[in-house]
C-alpha cells in the first residue's frame, strides 16, 4: 500500500507542475483536462474545460497527484500538512530549498540543527508547506 498526496491548486495546477519540474526535477507522468474526460459529467462552469482534472508528477521516488479541482475562485490552503524532501547531502538541500523558496515564504531558514546538517521550513508560491532535511546526524 502507498499513501499518495493529492494537491488541489484551484486553477494553478499546470503552473505548479511546471514549477516542480524545474525546481525539483519532477516529471509529469499523467495529465488529463476536464474537457478530455471520456465519461459524461454534469455541465462544467465556464472556463473550466482547460483546467487540470487529474495529474501525476514523479519527484524522486514519490508520486504526487494534483488537480485544479473545480476552481472555485480562491487561493488553495494547505493547512496542517507539509511535504518533506530528504536531500542526499547539504549541497542538494541548499539547491532544493532555494528553488522552492523562490516566490515563497521562508518560515525557518535552512541551516544546521542538532538533528541534521541541513533543515529548513518554507511555504512555496502555491501555498504548499515544505520541510527540507538532510540525513540526520548520527550520535
Amino acid at each position: 500500500m502507498h499513501v499518495l498526496p493529492y494537491l488541489y491548486f484551484d486553477g494553478r495546477c499546470e503552473e505548479a507542475l511546471r514549477f516542480y519540474e524545474k525546481a525539483l526535477g519532477g516529471q509529469v507522468t499523467a495529465l488529463l483536462r476536464f474537457r478530455e474526460t471520456p465519461e459524461p459529467h454534469p455541465p462544467l462552469p465556464p472556463g473550466v474545460e482547460e483546467n487540470v482534472m487529474h495529474a501525476e508528477i514523479r519527484i524522486g521516488d514519490t508520486t504526487l497527484f494534483a488537480s485544479d479541482g473545480m476552481r472555485t475562485g480562491g487561493r488553495p490552503t494547505f493547512q496542517g500538512i507539509s511535504l518533506t524532501l530528504a536531500a542526499g547531502d547539504e549541497a542538494e538541500a541548499d539547491r532544493l530549498f532555494a528553488a522552492l523558496a523562490d516566490g515563497g515564504e521562508v518560515r525557518q531558514p535552512l541551516g544546521a540543527t542538532f538533528f541534521s546538517p541541513r533543515f529548513g521550513v518554507l511555504t512555496d508560491r502555491f501555498g504548499v508547506g515544505w520541510l527540507v532535511i538532510t540525513t540526520p546526524r548520527q550520535p
